[in-house]
């Protein structure tokens, strides 16, 4: 798991003006307090209060602000804490009292949390879907929680060997004597990379949508995949020339093993509202066909290194992909989760906000991280 990277931690309607608690998210093994103030802006800080330990999110919301349930200590949105009340009405409230506040944005009806210490001129976009408001395009979101290390998902995205043999809507299980994968070329970008291929495969099950398709039997369908960042996939469908299928995925990791995903499916052909179910069912059709395969896999969490795996050239993407990952471990972005795992009980650690690069004096020490000398001797350890 990596800081400084957008994170969805809800859909933007699930944060409303006036509820009477925060919402409370886990992303990266950490939990926050999310709500919306009095402008609508959607606020962000660590769930953990420097006091004693109190849930913020499991508090009341009171005006702009959150107060702990525990002794009513009181943050706004930057995490300042602006009520202390056994202190009495005008007691100064000591400086090393504040929280984490995280940066938010609101984008595609989702809530992306930054969850960093990095200056706003230094972070990673949120990744750029220009198609989301076009309106020769119709859009959907479905939401699934799967029990599996998210990496092992966006590899899987990005593994053109698969869909022959996982799902039965693209390929044909193999029985043809001439399958093979076709070679493809890698085109790296700053945030990571992506390939296109063109693959056989079978008529589209459902009738409307292969009329509208233009296909009749078995054809060629041209696909895209690709990652940007270590959590978000691009997936491009395109079953004829004038029909296509855009995927977006937002994988948001609540823990090292439990993957909730986001996901923006679009089309540009069958776009009247009535279809969206047709849509649904067989996008959630075909991921139910990964988790059956992603999720008895072992080790539950992805091999540190390469050659506790035998790759093949299909599998080349997947390999970058673990590029990029290396080069943001290098950074010191990636977290130390065998560390956070054996603390869990006895230290409450919070993901490292801007503001720590200004501050001083903070109660809760930041999440444990690789540090780029030593991420290789914990990767070869098996302990990243």
């Amino acid at each position: 798991m990596y800081i400084n990277f957008w994170y969805v931690a809800a859909r933007s309607g699930e944060i409303t003006f006036g509820a009477e608690r925060p919402v409370k998210v886990q992303i990266l093994g950490h939990h926050f307090a999310l709500w919306r103030d009095r402008s609508g802006k959607v606020c962000c800080i660590s769930d953990t209060c420097s006091h004693r330990g109190g849930a913020l999110a499991d508090g009341r919301i009171r005006g702009d602000c959150v107060e702990c349930p525990y002794h009513g200590w009181t943050f706004d949105a930057e995490g300042q804490c602006v009520r202390l009340p056994s202190l009495g009405r005008d007691a100064k409230i000591p400086d090393r009292t504040h929280v984490d506040a995280y940066p938010v944005q609101e984008r595609y009806g989702l809530v992306h949390v930054f969850l960093g210490d990095l200056p706003e001129a230094e972070r990673p976009p949120v990744i750029d879907i220009p198609e989301y408001s076009d309106p020769a395009w119709r859009f959907i979101t479905l939401e699934m929680t799967w029990n599996i290390d998210y990496k092992r998902s966006v590899e899987n995205t990005m593994d053109p060997g698969h869909n022959e043999f996982t799902h039965p809507t693209h390929g044909f299980l193999g029985v043809k004597p001439d399958y093979h994968v076709r070679d493809f070329d890698l085109t790296d970008q700053v945030w990571g990379t992506g390939f296109f291929i063109r693959m056989d495969a079978p008529t589209l099950a459902q009738r409307d949508m292969n009329a509208a398709a233009g296909r009749s039997g078995d054809k060629w369908i041209e696909n895209g995949v690709g990652n940007f960042g270590p959590h978000c996939t691009w997936t491009y469908i395109h079953p004829s020339d004038q029909a296509q299928m855009h995927g977006f995925a937002f994988h948001t990791p609540v823990d090292e093993v439990t993957d909730h995903i986001y996901v923006l499916f679009g089309r540009n052909f069958l776009g009247d509202p009535k279809y969206d179910q047709t849509f649904e069912q067989r996008a959630l059709y075909v991921a139910e066909q990964d988790r059956y395969v992603l999720e008895p896999l072992r080790p539950k969490l992805t091999p540190p290194q390469n050659n506790r795996e035998f790759f093949v050239p299909a599998d080349k993407c997947i390999a970058r992909y673990r590029d990029y990952c290396q080069q943001w471990e290098q950074r010191g972005w990636r977290i130390d989760v065998a560390r956070l795992r054996a603390d869990r009980d006895t230290v409450a650690y919070a993901i490292p906000s801007p503001a720590r690069r200004q501050k001083k004096g903070w109660v809760l020490p930041a999440v444990p991280l690789l540090q780029p000398a030593a991420a290789g001797t914990a990767a070869r350890s098996g302990k990243a």
